[in-house]
């Protein structure tokens, strides 16, 4: 990205005030970048885990496949997921407040004594499962949101920042030439001025 820039006293406080904007504020986009970079790591750790998680309860669903075919499927079912959300490093992220299930009444007596457990089995393998899935969308926001500040950080470090340095170094040669030819030209009308004087007074 080329800097535009004209070669004057304006266009040089106009380049150096940008120049500033961009120092100042590196740091900060730099600072947010880490805390990303490192938001995005736990996340990722978090989501393995929840991932092995919900493989253990998938196995030990696996263990009573038998007597799934008994069980009432109807029995319960997520009624609710509460969510609210948070800023990490400025980006807005979905968080995980609850799961509200909908159970209906069943008779202990006349149901199998594992009913209840399976109740429990499939509550933990529910919340187990919308949790994952949170975490695979906070993962997503975070990567998406550190890869835009790395980029801005390159744009910064890499393009824009050597640029306006350059902008003004050009500016400030050209001003500092323009300004020696005057000295010069103005020291030459000088010589001449006093040269055709002193021809007038020789006369």
């Amino acid at each position: 990205m080329a800097i535009k820039f004209q070669y004057n006293k304006t266009s040089l406080q106009q380049q150096e005030k940008q120049l500033k904007i961009r120092v100042r504020a590196l740091p900060t986009i730099k600072s947010k970048e880490s805390a990303l970079r490192m938001e995005v790591k736990r996340t990722k750790d978090k989501a393995e885990i929840l991932e092995r998680q919900l493989e253990e309860h998938m196995q030990s669903y696996d263990s009573m496949v038998a007597l799934w075919n008994e069980f009432d499927a109807s029995l319960i079912s997520v009624k609710d997921v509460r969510m609210s959300t948070r800023k990490i490093a400025g980006v807005l992220i979905p968080v995980l407040e609850g799961v509200e299930y909908d159970v209906r009444p069943f008779s202990l007596t006349d149901s199998p004594s594992w009913f209840m457990e399976g109740m429990s089995l499939i509550r933990g393998l529910a919340e187990v499962g919308i949790e994952a899935e949170f975490t695979r969308l906070k993962l997503q926001l975070l990567e998406h949101a550190r890869k835009k500040t790395t980029q801005k950080v390159n744009l910064f470090e890499k393009v824009q920042i050597p640029g306006y340095q350059d902008a003004i170094r050009k500016i400030k040669r050209y001003l500092e030439d323009e300004e020696s030819l005057s000295k010069a030209s103005q020291k030459i009308m000088r010589a001449n001025i006093e040269k055709k004087e002193q021809e007038v007074l020789d006369i």
